[in-house]
């Protein structure tokens, strides 16, 4: 069987043997823990032929001629796609000790869910063009819906609504049309080094299609259309780490690379991308204070996130070769740093529930596992040795630098100094003051031990690719020129 077509029928495939397992909860986290596992050893097979410069491809159907529901595998979305599948077979783990931790309803559905966003994502990872990534970005917003909603209270059907209304309504008003516009210029939609667009298109019309695609990818909460992402904080933590960490928000910073590398070219937006400069550097500065100000550990996670994913777009609006292997780089860092983070707040919530950063006093003393690893996480969200934050920091400031971009350096030295500020205070929190009253009337320990085991095996994925950034750097160092 083509590899490809394994990697996508996989999820679907566990999510239906899930569904069918309902009244036997063992067997259905153990076909969520096979389906993982399986997904990533699938994905890992292709790993060898694209790092050797093949491309495996995929026609799945031609619904209209020259324009195909097709795949094929590029470093990029290797790269993503060893993201996703790795992280779904931890996430899973976790997952099993926070739904019977906290004996939470509706547990297949949720199951059934999440492996159908993982197979989702895959198809974006591997989309061969514009069409075949615009279908299953819109799929993708749709299965993570009910995750989204998954509790059920008014709070949950509003966060919900607010997530549907701005993914649907940034794609449809801004991103399909500049992939109508795409195929009508150019006579393709597909993916190629170097862009695809004709030679001739003035630098303002440049500019406004790649507005069409930045705001239109919702999922990469940029400003003004980010408030989806705090809003869908609602939902159970292992939710939260899928949004922040393994799918959508990945999906959206992701689409903006790879359109910009194969529907533009680097060349092509010369001169037309200084206005991304502007506003990404605005989102990461202004996201960065909004949760300096938080109390709240998952709203204040939420927008470290808006706020860390604006660095992908900054590297790649950047243009520079090195800046592009930071934004590929990032997309790595941050999935493994924020699920670090979001594990270790539903850890606390599970064993202590308790939510607010104001609350969390000499918590460390108690769950030392927990927030060891929430401070290896801090440590690669501020961009510090030895975690992988670092590596992909310094190939940022070494692109901004030899681009001569002081606004961006500006906003790197501010960010992380902001950075430091919202994420310190809670590790100073946990470890050196002493326990409120309330916690000393009511003991406890560690969370679960799948809980414990995925935030440390993340923690230790974050310390590992610091050392060991051979394979990421030799993806990213795949889509730009030596």
């Amino acid at each position: 069987m083509n590899p490809i077509l394994a990697c996508l029928l996989l999820p679907l495939l566990g999510a239906l043997g899930m569904a069918l397992a309902t009244r036997a909860p063992d067997m259905r986290e153990t076909l969520t823990l096979a389906a993982a596992g399986a997904l990533f050893a699938c994905v890992l097979r292709m790993l060898d032929p694209v790092l050797a410069g093949q491309q495996p491809e995929l026609v799945l159907l031609e619904p209209l001629p020259g324009l195909a529901i097709a795949f094929r595998v590029e470093p990029l979305g290797m790269l993503f796609g060893l993201i996703a599948s790795g992280l779904w077979i931890v996430t899973s783990v976790y997952s099993i000790g926070y739904m019977r931790g906290n004996a939470e309803r509706h547990q297949t559905r949720f199951y059934v869910c999440f492996a159908l966003s993982l197979a989702a994502t895959l198809a974006i990872a591997f989309a061969a063009n514009l069409l075949t990534l615009f279908l299953f970005y819109e799929v993708l917003t749709l299965v993570t819906y009910p995750l989204v909603t998954h509790a059920g209270t008014h709070q949950a059907r509003m966060g919900g609504r607010t997530y549907l209304a701005l993914l649907l309504g940034t794609s449809m008003l801004f991103l399909l049309p500049a992939v109508v516009y795409v195929w009508h210029v150019a006579g393709t939609t597909d993916f190629r080094a170097g862009g695809i667009l004709p030679a001739g298109m003035g630098r303002e019309g440049i500019a406004v299609l790649l507005a069409l695609f930045v705001f239109g990818t919702g999922k990469a909460a940029l400003m003004p259309f980010h408030r989806w992402l705090p809003a869908a904080m609602v939902a159970p933590t292992p939710v939260s780490a899928l949004l922040h960490a393994v799918a959508v928000v990945k999906a959206g910073v992701f689409t903006i690379v790879k359109v910009v590398l194969y529907v533009f070219g680097l060349e092509a937006l010369r001169g037309a991308t200084e206005w991304l400069v502007a506003i990404a550097g605005f989102t990461v500065v202004a996201a960065s204070f909004v949760a300096l100000y938080a109390d709240n550990l998952k709203r204040r996670l939420a927008y470290s996130t808006v706020s860390q994913l604006s660095y992908v777009i900054l590297a790649t609006a950047l243009l520079a070769p090195l800046s592009v292997v930071a934004a590929a780089l990032h997309i790595a860092a941050h999935a493994l740093g924020k699920i670090t983070l979001f594990f270790a707040a539903g850890s606390i919530y599970t064993a202590a529930h308790k939510t607010e950063v104001s609350q969390l006093d000499g918590i460390g003393r108690r769950m030392p596992w927990t927030m060891a690893a929430f401070g290896i996480g801090t440590l690669s969200m501020i961009g510090l040795p030895p975690t992988v934050g670092f590596v992909s920091k310094w190939y940022l400031v070494s692109g901004a630098m030899g681009q001569q971009a002081w606004l961006a350096l500006g906003v790197l030295l501010i960010s992380t100094l902001l950075n430091a500020g919202y994420f310190l205070p809670i590790v100073w929190r946990a470890f050196f003051r002493p326990l409120s009253a309330e916690a000393l009337a009511r003991p406890h320990g560690e969370a679960p031990l799948p809980i414990v085991l995925a935030l440390c095996a993340t923690a230790a994925g974050t310390l590992a690719l610091f050392f060991f950034p051979e394979l990421p750097l030799q993806l990213a160092r795949q889509l730009v020129p030596a």
